[in-house]
C-alpha cells in the first residue's frame, strides 16, 4: 500500500485508490506524512487539527484521533505503517515505496546525477506524481498556510528545471505546453515568464513574446510597484533587435547578465521552416534517442465490425495526394462503455502496421482510476517513444489515443504529430474535435446476432458451440450482444468446461448485469464499467440517465423524457443530447431514442441497491432540481 500526499490525501495499492474523507484523523495523518520519520510534537499536532485556539479536551481528543487512524490502517491492511507514540509527540515512518513525496524527492536526486536526456525523463516522472489540488481534502488551515506553499515550491523548482532543459536542447514547443499554464497560475513568477517569452520568440512568435513581456511588466508594476528584473529586460531588448537566441547565445547572455561573462561565442543559427531562429541541425542532434516502441496488444478472437474495419484500413493506408503536406488521417471511434472501441482500434492497428515504418503506439488517455491524463503527460510519453519530434515533419507513425475524455486532451497531440495518423477512442462523440481537425467518426453499437455468435465461437471453439447449436444465440441475447459482456461470459465458460451454455444463459437472465463479472480481475466487469461511466458525468446528469433507463418507455421521446424528469421539453432535449454524446443513449428514427438492455438492467439494479444514485432515483424529481435559468439549458448541465 502507498500513501499519496501530492494531491488529495489518499491510499492506494496500485490498482484501487481510496480518497480519505475530510476529517480530523485525515489532518493528523497529513501532518505526520509531511514530516516522515520525524517526531511531530503533540502541541503542533493539536494546532494543526484544531487550530491555534484548540479546546481544553484536545489532548484526549488527539489520542482518540490516533486510535481512529490505527483502525483505518487495519481496515486497509497497512498496520505496519503504524503511528508511533514517542516522548512528546508522534511519528510515522515511510520510504519512497510507501509515500509519493519521498518517491518524488528520490527521483529529483537521481535526476541531478544524470545527463540531460535522462534528467528530463526522470524529472517528468517526478512531476507526474502530483495529482490535483495539494491536500484538498485535508481540513487544516495551518497546513495550508505553512506546508502547502513549501511543498508547492519543490514542484515549481523541478518544473523550472524541466523547462530549462527543454529550452537548452531546443525543444521550445514542448516547453510551451507547461509554460502557458504555470505563468497563468503564478502570474508574478518572473523566471517562468522569461522562459515563456524565450520559447515563444524561438518558435517564431515575436509578437506574442513581446505581448507576454508587457503582461508581466504591467502585473509587476500594478501589484508590486517594481520593474521586471534585468534578465527579462535584456530579453526584451534582444527580441526587439531580432537577435538569434540559439542555445549557446542564451547561456552566454544569462551569464553576462549575472556578471559572469563568458568568452564563448554563439554559433550562427539557421532559420528553420517553421520560422524558429534556433538551429535546425542542433535541434536534431539534441533530440533524445527514441525508446523501443512496445508492441500494440493483440485482440484474440476478434470478429465482426467488417464495415468499420474495411473503412478504417482504407482510410489509413490510402496514399494522400498531397503527401505529408496534407493533414494525416485520423478517425474517432465512439460508443457506450465496453462496446469494443479499443478492440477495434487495436485490431485495425495490427492490420495496417506495415504501412507505418516508425511504429504504432497505444497511448491511454485515462488513468486506472478513471481520471483523465493531461495532454502534457501524454505528449511527454510520445516524445520519449517516437523517433520524430513534434513539428519536425519527419517520421510516419500510428497513434492509438485510447479512452479520451475531452477534445483538449488530444488536440495538441494531433497538431504536434501531424505527420502520422491516429485512431481516437472515446465514449464521447468528440464533435468539437472533428470540427477543428476533420477526420471520420464511427459510432459503434451492439453486435448483430451473427457477429455475437461468431465471437462466442472464436473464443469457445467450434466444438463447444456445436455441442449445443441452439444455445449460442440465447446466450448472446442474454449478454445483450455487448462485446465486453460476451467476452466475460465466454471466459467464465472456458474455466468451467462442464457448464452447459443453455444453463449459463438461463442463470444470466436472472441478473444480466450483476453476473457479468470475473472475480480475478475487477476491470472485467460490466457493472463496474457502467458505474465508472456514470461517475464521469455530472451527478444530475447521471441521475437523469438512471431515471430514463429504468423507465418502461421504449422508444423514448423528448416529450416522454420531459415527463419522466419533470422538465420543460427544451431542457429535456439538452439532457438527451448529453446522454447521446456520452454513449448512454442510442438514436433510431429521428426523435426516437433507446437504451441498451444492459444499461436498462444496470439502472433497475441501481434502484434496488445501495448504489449512490439509488435514493435519488427512487424519489420523484424535486421542484427546481433541474433549474432552467436562461430559457435554453439548465445550469446543472452546463
Amino acid at each position: 500500500m502507498r500513501f499519496q500526499l501530492l494531491g488529495p490525501l489518499s491510499v492506494t495499492d496500485g490498482r484501487d485508490l481510496v480518497m480519505l474523507p475530510p476529517s480530523k484523523p485525515t489532518a493528523l495523518l497529513a501532518a505526520l506524512l509531511i514530516r516522515p520519520g520525524s517526531i511531530v510534537s503533540a502541541d503542533r499536532l493539536r494546532d494543526i487539527v484544531w487550530g491555534e485556539e484548540h479546546p481544553t479536551t484536545a489532548k484526549t481528543a488527539l489520542q482518540s484521533c490516533v486510535l481512529r487512524l490505527r483502525r483505518l490502517f487495519a481496515k486497509y491492511g497497512i498496520e505496519h505503517q503504524a503511528v508511533v507514540a514517542v516522548a512528546g509527540g508522534y511519528r510515522i515512518d515511510a520510504d519512497a515505496e510507501t509515500l509519493d513525496l519521498l518517491h518524488f524527492r528520490r527521483l529529483v536526486e537521481q535526476a541531478a546525477a544524470s545527463g540531460n536526456d535522462s534528467e528530463l525523463y526522470t524529472l517528468r516522472s517526478a512531476l507526474a506524481l502530483w495529482q490535483g489540488g495539494l491536500l484538498s481534502n485535508v481540513p487544516s488551515d495551518l497546513l495550508h498556510r505553512d506546508e502547502v506553499p513549501r511543498l508547492t515550491e519543490e514542484r515549481l523548482r523541478v518544473l523550472e528545471r524541466v523547462c530549462d532543459i527543454e529550452l537548452e536542447d531546443g525543444r521550445c514547443r514542448e516547453a510551451l505546453v507547461d509554460l502557458w499554464e504555470v505563468t497563468r497560475v503564478y502570474p508574478a513568477h518572473e523566471r517562468f515568464a522569461e522562459q515563456l517569452i524565450e520559447a515563444l520568440y524561438r518558435t517564431g512568435r515575436q509578437t506574442e513574446a513581446l505581448a507576454e513581456y508587457r503582461r508581466i511588466k504591467g502585473h509587476l508594476r500594478e501589484r508590486l510597484g517594481v520593474d521586471p528584473r534585468a534578465e527579462l529586460q535584456g530579453l526584451e531588448m534582444a527580441i526587439l533587435r531580432g537577435e538569434d537566441l540559439g542555445r549557446v547565445e542564451v547561456a552566454r547572455r544569462r551569464a553576462a547578465l549575472a556578471g559572469h561573462a563568458t568568452e564563448r561565442t554563439a554559433a550562427p543559427g539557421v532559420q528553420d521552416p517553421q520560422g524558429s531562429p534556433a538551429s535546425a541541425g542542433r535541434d536534431a542532434l539534441a533530440a533524445p534517442p527514441p525508446l523501443p516502441l512496445p508492441p500494440i496488444p493483440s485482440v484474440p478472437g476478434f470478429t465482426g465490425r467488417e464495415h468499420e474495419v474495411d473503412s478504417l484500413v482504407s482510410q489509413l493506408t490510402t496514399d494522400r495526394p498531397g503527401g505529408d503536406s496534407e493533414r494525416a488521417p485520423f478517425a474517432v471511434l465512439s460508443g457506450a462503455p465496453g462496446i469494443g472501441k479499443t478492440a477495434l482500434a487495436l485490431h485495425v492497428a495490427h492490420l495496417v502496421s506495415r504501412h507505418f515504418p516508425d511504429g504504432c503506439l497505444l497511448v491511454p488517455l485515462t488513468r486506472p482510476d478513471g481520471s483523465p491524463r493531461p495532454a502534457e503527460e501524454a505528449a511527454d510519453e510520445l516524445r520519449r517513444a517516437l523517433p520524430a519530434g513534434p513539428g519536425t515533419g519527419r517520421g510516419r507513425s500510428l497513434l492509438v489515443l485510447d479512452d479520451v475524455v475531452h477534445p483538449d486532451q488530444v488536440r495538441p497531440l494531433l497538431t504536434a504529430y501531424a505527420c502520422g495518423a491516429a485512431i481516437v477512442t472515446s465514449r464521447m462523440g468528440l464533435a468539437a474535435l472533428v470540427a477543428t481537425h476533420g477526420g471520420t467518426v464511427h459510432r459503434l453499437g451492439a453486435l448483430d446476432p451473427e457477429q455475437s455468435q461468431a465471437l462466442l465461437t472464436a473464443v469457445l471453439g467450434r466444438e463447444r458451440i456445436a455441442a449445443e447449436p441452439t444455445a449460442a444465440l440465447p446466450l448472446a441475447t442474454a449478454c445483450g450482444h455487448h462485446p465486453l459482456a460476451l467476452r466475460i461470459a465466454a471466459a467464465r465458460l472456458l474455466t468451467r468446461p462442464r457448464l452447459r451454455l443453455a444453463d449459463y444463459a438461463d442463470w444470466l437472465r436472472h441478473d444480466p448485469v450483476g453476473r457479468l463479472s470475473l472475480a480475478d480481475d475487477p476491470r472485467m466487469s460490466v457493472p463496474q464499467r457502467l458505474d465508472e461511466a456514470l461517475k464521469r458525468l455530472p451527478p444530475v446528469l447521471a441521475e437523469a440517465h438512471l431515471r430514463l433507463a429504468a423507465s418502461p418507455h421504449d422508444p423514448l421521446t423528448t416529450s416522454g423524457a420531459a415527463g419522466l424528469l419533470g422538465l420543460p421539453e427544451d431542457t429535456a432535449e439538452q439532457v438527451i443530447e448529453r446522454l447521446l454524446d456520452a454513449g448512454l443513449l442510442e438514436e433510431g428514427q429521428p426523435g426516437a431514442f433507446w437504451t441498451h438492455d444492459l444499461l436498462r438492467a444496470h439502472a433497475r439494479r441501481a434502484a434496488g441497491s445501495s448504489v449512490d444514485h439509488a435514493p435519488a432515483l427512487l424519489r420523484p424529481p424535486r421542484h427546481g432540481e433541474f433549474p432552467q435559468l436562461d430559457g435554453t439549458r439548465p445550469a446543472a448541465l452546463r
